[in-house]
């Protein structure tokens, strides 16, 4: 007999985990992490867990359009009509949020109901979603600025990484002047020798392409890997005159949402490598139209953050080439909620074969507010 796929209840909350030691990248500093998390109940009793990070002026505007806008779109619906459930979500928030609050909202049920659906079958959802690999690429991501954490300290930090096996690391850029920065990749190049894989980010810094050029040409002395996110997400066409400026190539994408605004960051060259993000672009069904999307313009992926839930990703779908990987929960904290069982060896993921997304645990202290 078929197990009752039906939606009986969805639940959502917001969590706040606070960072020891905040962080800070190019435009401001981290205190603390807000997570929506939403829950899906199924009538066979699978429950399927989705969330979403945003910051805490957000939160509420999340949890908002979970209650008024989507509830009742799926409750009382077939959780494998993740297709048509995912077009009547969208069409329910046509005039609220096609980007932004009301669209990682959407995101958050639709993962939900991907790993609802993957936990009722008892497969994990990388195998769900096509089976690519069980071993994945991920590079160890970090390099913020800390108080008084100079360059020497950074190289400190990303040899580490190197140490734990990892062939690629990332590094914040943006924060200073061309010097300090010089002074800083400089320090990072040299501890990690010329073979290890480096990234930068300079979570949108510069405002003009002037700029930009000025400082990728001096990065351009170091090797890197990609530069990422060096404009506003909305300044396509400052991305694509960089692309053309620079051998570095150029990655945007990790707070873009729907396949149309993917398409035309790949239609105008503004991304040789896209960061999509699953909890910001439309969930999982998105996601993998994006991918193809993708592989027809021959960019690969490399999605932002969230290794618990991206891994699955990369390793289920063609055309992706790593996961964003922090090693523990000091910057990126939602660890701190769950137990997924990740593991790496020599700089590539362990993917196991737990049902859905393999989440163990899920702690539900230091709500910010709870439906």
């Amino acid at each position: 007999m078929m197990a009752d796929s039906r939606v009986t209840e969805v639940r959502v909350r917001a969590e706040r985990r606070a960072l020891l030691n905040p962080p800070s990248f190019s435009t401001r500093t981290v205190p603390a992490r807000i997570f929506v998390v939403v829950e899906v109940h199924r009538a066979d009793g699978t429950v399927g867990e989705g969330f979403t990070p945003c910051n805490a002026e957000g939160s509420r505007v999340v949890v908002a359009a979970v209650d008024e806008l989507l509830r009742d779109v799926v409750v009382g619906e077939d959780s494998w009509d993740v297709e048509r459930l995912w077009a009547a979500m969208y069409q329910k928030v046509l005039l609220h949020g096609r980007v932004g609050s009301v669209m990682r909202a959407l995101s958050a049920i639709d993962i939900a109901l991907w790993d609802a659906n993957a936990r009722s079958v008892g497969l994990p959802l990388w195998k769900l979603l096509g089976g690519h690999a069980q071993t994945v690429p991920a590079y160890a991501s970090g390099g913020y600025y800390f108080e008084g954490k100079d360059a020497s300290g950074l190289a400190d930090e990303m040899e580490s990484y190197v140490q734990a096996g990892f062939r690629a690391v990332k590094m914040k850029v943006g924060r200073g002047d061309l010097r300090s920065e010089e002074a800083r990749i400089a320090a990072v190049r040299e501890r990690v020798g010329p073979d290890v894989l480096v990234m930068l980010d300079a979570n949108n810094a510069w405002a003009d392409v002037v700029t930009a050029q000025r400082m990728m040409a001096m990065f351009e002395k170091y090797d890197p890997y990609w530069i990422e996110e060096p404009f506003s997400p909305d300044d396509k066409r400052s991305h694509a005159a960089l692309a053309a400026r620079t051998s570095v190539p150029v990655a945007t994408g990790e707070i873009e949402a729907g396949r149309w605004a993917h398409l035309e960051l790949l239609g105008q060259g503004s991304a040789q490598i896209l960061q999509t993000d699953a909890t910001a672009c439309g969930g999982i069904t998105e996601y993998r139209k994006i991918a193809d999307l993708a592989v027809t313009y021959g960019v690969g992926m490399a999605p932002h953050a969230y290794h618990q839930l991206h891994q699955h990703l990369v390793a289920g779908l063609p055309g992706q080439l790593f996961v964003e990987y922090f090693v523990d929960n000091s910057i990126v904290n939602y660890g701190e909620l769950l137990s997924a069982g990740v593991s790496h060896t020599d700089g590539r993921l362990q993917l196991t074969d737990e049902p859905g997304l393999g989440y163990r645990h899920v702690s539900k202290s230091n709500q910010d507010g709870t439906r």
